[in-house]
């Protein structure tokens, strides 16, 4: 019986479940669905963890139907079933991890548990991306993990269905660039997921109309590839509240509006996205790294790519806008990997499996 696996995905704000074969020469999605919760969240200007999971609670089961139903897969046919347990917002995770535990479990079929920074990863090698022809001639391959809860530099040396031998060169010491996206557009008025908003508006803004800090990015602190965000967004509240918008005690709140917005949006977008490009420089030149890729939500912000675009000499690499965010194919290509290489849970171990925050 030809291999399929039943990816499920429920880490944050995303409920997806997918169904994925063995590809040529990389995995092969069947379906990817997903449910996002952006609309939920928005009124509240964020996720809040409650809601995520109580929602996910209502989707997964006509998720999971549906990621079967397009892929006209039966339960008879599949051959595991892999899910992120971890890190993520608990209880959401709670949620993927007891339908997925419970499922394996009554189906007697093997239990791939899925770190969701390992599906980012693995997003690179799925079938049918174009921009995503990567090959043992790009290894070393450098990878940026840019999302909103992770901000990591990556090392890979392998390729699937191998295990990547991923070394952590890096990551955030609080908040990664997604989050600083979202907060900073917040503070300017901007709808949830304010990094979407930033980037339309920013395209009619000067980058340089307002001077902004490139945190970590001295001499000294390029002696390693650390990022750090939290003090862009406490210099993007100064700013605002020098220049009249928001008063310290916050019973006042006004908003910069057309040009002037568009100009904080420009130059707050090219803080981000020059720290970044200081940090993959930086780390391209130290790794000899023959190839760039950049996954997780914040890969596909217009500015990054233009930047990447205009200064990096070796081939860059990108998952397509659905493979980007939090979605379950990039789980089930990890999963399918796992499974291939025998990581897996069966029998009683099945119920053994915890979710992780961390």
């Amino acid at each position: 019986m030809p291999t399929k696996i039943l990816a499920i995905e429920t880490s944050c704000d995303e409920c997806s479940a997918a169904v994925i074969a063995p590809g040529n020469p990389y995995a092969q999605v069947l379906s990817n669905t997903i449910f996002s919760q952006i609309e939920l969240h928005r009124k509240f200007g964020g996720v809040v963890p409650e809601v995520a999971s109580r929602n996910h609670l209502e989707m997964i089961t006509p998720v999971i139907a549906e990621a079967l139903e397009v892929s006209k897969t039966k339960f008879s046919d599949l051959s595991a079933i892999a899910v992120t347990n971890t890190p993520g917002l608990v209880g959401a995770l709670l949620v993927g991890v007891s339908t997925a535990k419970a499922m394996a479990y009554s189906l007697s079929i093997p239990l791939v548990s899925v770190n969701h920074l390992e599906g980012h990863l693995h997003s690179l090698f799925i079938d049918g991306q174009p921009h995503c022809k990567i090959d043992s001639t790009h290894l070393p391959l450098l990878v940026c993990l840019v999302s909103g809860g992770h901000t990591n530099l990556y090392l890979i040396r392998g390729l699937p269905p191998h295990a990547l031998g991923a070394e952590l060169l890096a990551s955030s010491r609080d908040d990664a660039a997604g989050e600083a996206f979202d907060k900073t557009a917040k503070m300017l008025g901007l709808p949830y997921p304010g990094g979407v908003f930033m980037d339309q508006h920013s395209k009619t803004g000067n980058p340089k109309a307002f001077h902004l800090t490139r945190p970590l990015t001295t001499k000294a602190d390029q002696k390693n590839f650390d990022f750090s965000f939290s003090g862009l967004k406490t210099a993007v509240l100064n700013l605002l509240i020098q220049n009249g918008f928001q008063n310290p005690d916050k019973q006042k709140i006004t908003y910069p509006k057309d040009q002037i917005l568009a100009d904080y949006c420009a130059s707050i977008q090219e803080a981000i996205v020059d720290t970044l490009m200081i940090k993959i420089t930086g780390a391209l030149k130290k790794t000899n790294a023959r190839g760039l890729a950049i996954v997780g939500g914040v890969s596909a912000n217009s500015r990054l790519r233009a930047k990447l675009t205009e200064q990096i000499s070796v081939p860059v690499f990108y998952p397509q806008s659905q493979y980007c965010t939090d979605n379950a194919a990039m789980i089930g290509a990890c999963g399918l990997y796992q499974f291939e290489r025998g990581e897996v849970l069966t029998g009683a171990k099945i119920l053994t499996l915890a979710a992780s925050s961390s």
